[in-house]
């Protein structure tokens, strides 16, 4: 097994391609779908993802997707389950196995993510509907008061480092993602310190808990300026102080980091991606993991209607191509 794993994760970060995250939970969809006049039923939730895994040709620039719990039990239009399809194609099937981030307690304005309880039998099941690796999401805020705490960090770090020995020995490759959020005014150097200790307790946490870092796959934030900051770091100083960050935090026997989007702009999360594939060559493969990033062109094409299917996979496999291109370095803006 641990072979397969270690296949699996380096698979996940084969060259020119990366995963696409459709894990969207039923309430997050269903934000998503209002902003474009659909309503949220498990038919259309189920009709888009069906558009968006059978775009063709999406195997050359994406080898995972990450789907949520009601997802991965659902079918094509002709009642393929969406795993065997994904596999049929080359694509590994992923699961979204944390139920949420919730009030930390005793910390106000921080969160922790459960859904450790019952996850090894979820796992199992999991591994049996097809799903070949997992992802969890952990959530740190930097805000006024000193926030993130270092209590936070610690706690979100060993429930990553939890679920990601459970996904080992159940067989599925964990994607680690402590996520430092880039809402708020913070600067892009109060984001490095703080995205630099959280990866620190995060990989002590995995060493600690006999996390094999060779059967993983990191996806971590960039270091960013937040939102709020008058000072927007420039393309070249996030992609500088990113992989300034990950040397000091990442061993290279992790096979590979798959980044966020975290709220950026398409255009944005590709340029700095890319921008850093140009600062090789790195001790691990640079790739991403997008959600927002892939998924807005393609939504907004297709807007619930069937006669749009192929303009929303076209928008799909270009963002798709642009992110399979700035893997390398050799992405180019149209503008």
């Amino acid at each position: 097994m641990a072979d397969d794993l270690t296949t699996n994760a380096q698979a996940l970060v084969a060259p020119g391609r990366g995963v696409l995250a459709a894990d969207e939970s039923t309430a997050t969809i269903g934000k998503r779908f209002a902003s474009v006049g659909v309503e949220s039923t498990e038919e259309n939730r189920r009709a888009y993802r069906d558009t968006l895994f059978t775009t063709p040709g999406l195997a050359e620039a994406i080898s995972g997707v990450i789907m949520y719990d009601e997802t991965i039990r659902q079918s094509t239009s002709d009642g393929t389950p969406f795993p065997e399809l994904l596999k049929s194609l080359g694509i590994q099937a992923g699961i979204k196995v944390d139920t949420g981030a919730k009030d930390l307690a005793k910390a106000p304005g921080e969160k922790i993510t459960e859904g450790l309880d019952g996850l090894r039998e979820r796992i199992a099941e999991y591994v049996e509907l097809g799903a070949t690796f997992a992802k969890w999401r952990a959530v740190i805020t930097i805000a006024e008061g000193g926030l993130p705490s270092r209590y936070c960090i610690e706690t979100n770090a060993h429930a990553l480092a939890r679920y990601a020995a459970l996904c080992q020995e159940g067989g599925l490759v964990p994607i680690v993602e402590p996520e430092v959020l880039m809402d708020g005014d913070h600067s892009i150097e109060r984001c490095f310190e703080v995205t630099e200790l959280t990866q620190h307790l995060v990989f002590d946490a995995l060493a600690a808990q006999r996390v094999s870092f060779e059967e993983m796959v990191l996806k971590p934030n960039m270091v960013i300026s937040g939102k709020g900051n008058d000072r927007q770091a420039g393309v070249e100083e996030v992609a500088e102080q990113t992989l300034r960050c990950l040397r000091r935090t990442v061993p290279a026997a992790v096979p590979g980091i798959a980044f966020l989007s975290g709220g950026q702009s398409a255009e944005v999360a590709t340029e700095h991606l890319n921008a850093m594939n140009t600062m090789g060559p790195h001790p691990w493969v640079l790739t991403f993991s997008y959600g927002r990033a892939l998924q807005d062109a393609a939504l907004e094409a297709w807007k619930g209607e069937a006669s749009n299917r192929e303009a929303s996979q076209h928008a799909l496999s270009e963002a798709a191509r642009a992110n399979s291109d700035a893997t390398s370095g050799s992405y180019r803006s149209a503008a």
